[in-house]
């Protein structure tokens, strides 16, 4: 029996991951950095230890990867504030499911990112337990963080079921031995081999109801159009 649900950020309830893409391009074009079409891919999931040196080692910037990854993350900050992009249906799905779940988040985004857009958003107070891949070992595909996640929530993986839309982040939920509820990036779409891991493949938030945690999606087609989510801004 599912009793918690633990969330990805980028890319589930926040369409993010083409700024991170635009913000490290950009510093990697300042810096005259080597950039590559495949670059963003590589880098979904990793924690920020993990990308910072891939921007050095790969990329080629110059500085240490914590000069790297500080530079990022501020840059990411003041985008944020500019305007946050939650993704269409995040605070209704967060509270929907609030009332009937325990709630994680398990995030390859830095601390300070996590904290802004759950403040910003509103929704701070409706999670039980929130980690950063920066704060376990290995970043996503390995399934640290949503070990670490469902450690803190006190319950088995088992009674877990975890929200995902990337392949890195699918093969990590999947690994840690939860219950894979998988809403596709459209942008970063997930092979479709990884996305067979998955127990419920939904189209949108929209679809994401206490019924489709706990196996019994409603039917594609069947469901209210998305609300207008407000554009929240700090």
């Amino acid at each position: 029996m599912i009793e918690a649900v633990v969330f990805d950020l980028d890319g589930v309830l926040l369409d993010s991951e083409h700024v991170w893409d635009d913000v490290r391009e950009e510093l990697a074009r300042e810096r005259g950095g080597r950039w590559h079409e495949g670059a963003q891919a590589d880098m979904m999931g990793m924690s920020s230890t993990e990308w910072s040196q891939y921007m050095r080692d790969v990329i080629g910037l110059l500085g240490s990867p914590a000069e790297i990854n500080a530079e990022i993350v501020l840059r990411m900050q003041k985008r944020y504030a500019e305007h946050l992009p939650l993704m269409a249906g995040a605070v209704a799905a967060v509270q929907r499911l609030s009332g009937a779940f325990k709630l994680g988040l398990a995030s390859s985004s830095n601390r300070p990112l996590i904290d802004a857009v759950l403040s910003g958003a509103g929704l701070a107070s409706l999670f039980e337990a929130t980690v950063s891949s920066e704060e376990v070992e290995r970043g996503k595909p390995s399934p640290d963080v949503f070990v670490e996640t469902v450690r803190r929530l006190g319950v088995g993986p088992e009674q877990c079921a975890a929200v995902e839309d990337s392949g890195n982040g699918i093969k990590a939920a999947h690994a840690a031995g939860m219950l894979v509820v998988a809403i596709p990036n459209r942008r970063y779409p997930p092979p479709e081999d990884v996305l067979a891991l998955a127990a419920v493949v939904l189209d949108s938030l929209v679809d994401l109801t206490i019924e489709a945690v706990a196996g019994r999606p409603t039917p594609r087609g069947h469901h209210p159009p998305p609300r207008n989510e407000r554009n929240a801004a700090t």
